[in-house]
């Protein structure tokens, strides 16, 4: 359904009062099979979102391909570019910015069809009277305002939005991290359930490593706009091989207190996006990182058996007879 070859992302930025180019998304390799829930997750600025944006053309491509259904979408004429959003589309992280607030939940679900379909008057409230259905709202919204309804529901509405033209690809991007936890458990529920009924592909964007995998069946850990490691969800939770992937599982706070901690803290800081390392980017925090071949030259992405990818040379056959 969805793949990105080499994709970068570049940003005009400012450095000590002189210009510099900001690496949002570096080279980055996905690829999600139909009727999948891909999960990106990695630490906030690691450039997950920007990769989401980019995949539905709201930011631009600096390099790399973009294949959508076997079709280069990387870049498009206005024709195509409509198709497009028919096909694919995001929900947001903050549904309370994601409404005009001047516009009724009618106007505001409707919107997507009014531009992309014909449907107008009795038939267009009857569809989006439909999708509020869909998303476990009564049609009494209709009429209604985004500050009359609560978090979750806006949320929902907005789901009704994104499904309104039969998209194939949603991108979620953080969809719930704005909810509170009991609402965001209904919101996941809902996503899984609709994900069957539709037939979606999911994209789903999120830091929160239990949202991930009660969502995804398939994993991409990002850090500092590269994929550190992608595979299958059980399998990356229960054998990690990236040491940051190592270092994010053994973050998740313990449920009961007074447990000993699943492993030692990260240390070091992230390496600025303006000065990219020039070996592997998580070296300077990694415990097992080797002096001379990790901070020499940039790491490939190694396929292991069972089709595992990870960047990192511990996984490098040369390295491990070195080591051995």
């Amino acid at each position: 359904m969805l793949e990105t070859r080499e994709l970068t992302v570049n940003f005009a930025a400012k450095s000590g009062g002189k210009k510099a180019q900001l690496t949002a998304v570096n080279k980055v390799n996905l690829h999600i099979k139909k009727g999948d829930a891909l999960g990106l997750v990695g630490e906030s600025g690691s450039g997950k979102s920007t990769v989401g944006r980019t995949i539905l053309h709201l930011n631009k491509a600096s390099s790399g391909s973009i294949i959508f259904d076997e079709q280069d979408i990387t870049r498009l004429n206005s024709t195509d570019e409509k198709i497009l959003r028919r096909r694919a589309q995001m929900v947001f992280q903050d549904p309370h910015s994601a409404l005009n607030p001047r516009m009724t939940i009618m106007r505001s679900v409707a919107e997507p069809l009014i531009l992309h379909t014909k449907l107008r008057g009795a038939a267009l409230r009857e569809k989006v009277g439909t999708l509020l259905e869909i998303v476990g709202l009564q049609k009494q919204f209709l009429y209604r305002y985004p500050h009359e309804l609560s978090g979750g529901q806006k949320q929902r509405v907005c789901i009704a939005r994104a499904i309104a033209l039969n998209p194939e690809l949603l991108v979620l991007d953080e969809p719930t991290s704005a909810l509170d936890v009991s609402v965001q458990a209904q919101i996941l529920e809902f996503l899984k359930s609709i994900q069957k009924e539709l037939d979606l592909t999911y994209l789903f964007i999120s830091h929160n490593l239990a949202v991930i995998r009660y969502v995804c069946n398939r994993i991409a850990v990002m850090y500092l706009g590269q994929i550190v490691e992608q595979g299958e969800t059980e399998e990356i939770f229960n054998n990690p091989k990236h040491p940051y992937t190592k270092a994010l599982l053994e973050a998740v706070p313990l449920p009961e207190p007074g447990q000993p901690r699943r492993g030692k803290p990260l240390v070091g800081d992230i390496p600025s996006p303006l000065d990219l390392p020039k070996g592997c980017f998580f070296n300077n925090r990694c415990e097992k990182a080797i002096a001379g071949v990790c901070d020499v030259a940039p790491v490939p992405t190694y396929t292991l058996e069972g089709g595992r990818e990870v960047r990192c040379v511990l996984y490098d056959p040369e390295t491990q007879r070195q080591t051995a």
